[in-house]
């Protein structure tokens, strides 16, 4: 049975180093900090997840699996809600496009958000461009 455990608990590791792997290429190979960062945080988030699943195979203790499970906990949320920022803060300081770019659907509406005080969170004017088809 500890084989089998220690087979699975590899397979896991293995492919979250797999998946680690793929977000430094995203990282090198796309063009905009957009889709850099949706690179990163995808598959970095399920490469973390996929590592404390196979460390939580190999502890002893109920204690160090809590951890594990608590550290995973906080990468979903936080890694979304920190590249959520990111994004927001890139767009609104006018970070250009890539030219792959068709659709900037918050350029069309005007509004990065509802914030309900009354400022206007449109977008600077350099990205606010039409997108060439």
């Amino acid at each position: 049975m500890r084989v089998a455990l220690d087979v699975l608990s590899a397979t896991l590791l293995l492919t979250a180093v797999a998946f680690v792997l793929l977000a430094a290429l995203g990282l090198h190979r796309f063009d905009d900090v957009f889709s850099r960062v949706h690179a990163a945080t995808k598959s970095v988030t399920f490469g973390v997840l996929l590592a404390a699943a196979g460390a939580a195979l190999q502890v002893d203790t109920g204690a160090d699996t809590a951890k594990l499970i608590l550290a995973a906990v906080l990468q979903l949320i936080g890694s979304p809600a920190s590249a959520h920022l990111v994004m927001r803060g890139a767009y609104r300081t006018g970070a250009p496009l890539s030219p792959h770019t068709t659709v900037d659907h918050l350029a069309e509406t005007g509004r990065v958000a509802e914030n309900g005080d009354g400022r206007d969170d449109r977008p600077p004017p350099a990205i606010a461009r039409a997108v060439d088809d």
